[in-house]
């Protein structure tokens, strides 16, 4: 008995670990790729997320995407694809999604003095065309809005979702920048 309780443990961690391995191997065209199929099948645009697992604020992203008010409203306009990008800074350059490096540059996510600001969100349409992207909320500001909760970066969060889908109506981007408030408390 004990045996096959063994087998059966072993057995589900390879099916486990190869699962995670093809996952974390998944190249970044081909995520891209998925995501604009299903952005020209439904009619929407790729609200593309590099982020890693260290970054909090890469965290209070997905939290804040999550919430049920917003969710509903981000599934009705867009894709939402994840990569991975940035590993390197906590010594796991390979879990960084392959090819991210590549995307995250085309987007406009590494600032003329190389620096990244995570999480880094493009909105692309159903061709992979930038419509825009989560750059610096001001001329003055040298990051990337992130995960927005100044004033700016809210604003500046809106119109990039407006750019995206501009069939949002005033209720959902009250609803979101609500919920942003909310998160920066």
């Amino acid at each position: 008995m004990r045996k096959v309780v063994f087998v059966a443990f072993v057995f589900l961690a390879l099916i486990f670990g190869a699962v995670a391995h093809a996952q974390r191997t998944q190249k970044a065209s081909d995520i891209l790729k998925a995501a604009q199929t299903k952005a020209t099948d439904q009619n929407k645009s790729v609200l593309l997320i590099f982020g890693a697992s260290w970054c909090e604020a890469c965290h209070q992203l997905d939290t804040f995407l999550a919430l049920p008010d917003v969710s509903s409203i981000i599934d009705q306009h867009f894709v939402v694809a994840h990569m991975t990008f940035g590993e390197s800074a906590a010594g796991h350059a390979d879990w960084d999604t392959p090819g991210s490096n590549t995307l995250i540059a085309k987007y406009g996510g590494i600032g003329s003095n190389g620096r990244v600001s995570l999480p880094f969100i493009a909105v692309v349409d159903a061709k992979a065309r930038l419509l825009a992207n989560s750059g610096p909320a001001t001329s003055h500001d040298s990051e990337s809005t992130g995960f927005p909760i100044e004033p700016a970066e809210i604003s500046a969060f809106l119109a990039m979702l407006q750019k995206g889908a501009p069939t949002l109506t005033p209720d959902d981007l009250h609803k979101i920048e609500t919920g942003l408030h909310r998160a920066a408390e």
